[in-house]
């Protein structure tokens, strides 16, 4: 029955900070000029890279972090300033601007960037790979178990994806991009959270 507990607890905060449901409209946004065969495509990419970085971070972010003497608050306050630049681009960029057409140019470019990282593996779920895979405090069948749930909301997501094309006809075009904006003013809200955090931590120790 603990196992079980510990199994909901470490899905319900893995989908909290991967938020698969919040990587539909941005998965709508940067595959808007992509053929559905490419946006599926894109979609399988986006998710074994973004597996491939939390992964990664399960098994060396402790021990990197540590190496180059950066404390897990920097980072999380690093990585809450990168998201929030990002989720500035949401709210305040062109429909389509000239960058992101350049950048639509490439399926692994797309899947990448915005998607793998950081929609999906975000500064907030890196950190929280790396807390909850701490070598002092977590043994390797618990590290183990949280590798699994972590994939497994990865491939809801995966599954999100794949599905976002009825979902963009639904919306349209002009959807899209409300939903777009609105998701930006979000990702800022989380990302501020994250440098606040990140800061109460930093300067309480």
């Amino acid at each position: 029955m603990e196992l079980n507990e510990d199994f909901v607890t470490k899905f319900v905060l893995l989908w909290a900070v991967i938020d698969p449901i919040g990587t539909v409209p941005v998965f709508i946004s940067a595959t808007a000029n992509h053929t559905p065969h490419e946006r599926r495509r894109i979609a399988v990419i986006a998710t074994l890279a973004a597996a491939g970085i939390l992964l990664f971070f399960i098994a060396a972010g402790e021990p990197l972090l540590r190496a180059m003497e950066v404390p897990l608050p920097a980072f999380e306050i690093a990585g809450g300033i990168v998201l929030f630049l990002f989720a500035l681009t949401m709210i305040f960029g062109e429909s389509k601007p000239e960058s992101e057409t350049t950048m639509l140019r490439s399926l692994h470019d797309v899947a990448i960037y915005p998607l793998a990282t950081p929609s999906m593996a975000s500064p907030g779920a890196m950190m929280a790979v790396v807390l909850l895979t701490k070598n002092d405090a977590h043994t390797l069948a618990d590290q183990i178990s949280t590798a699994v749930v972590m994939l497994l909301v990865l491939a809801s997501a995966l599954v999100l994806m794949l599905g976002a094309g009825v979902i963009s006809r639904l919306i349209g075009t002009g959807g899209a991009s409300i939903v777009s904006r609105v998701m930006g003013l979000i990702l800022a809200s989380v990302a501020a959270t994250s440098v606040l955090a990140g800061a109460k931590e930093y300067f309480s120790n």
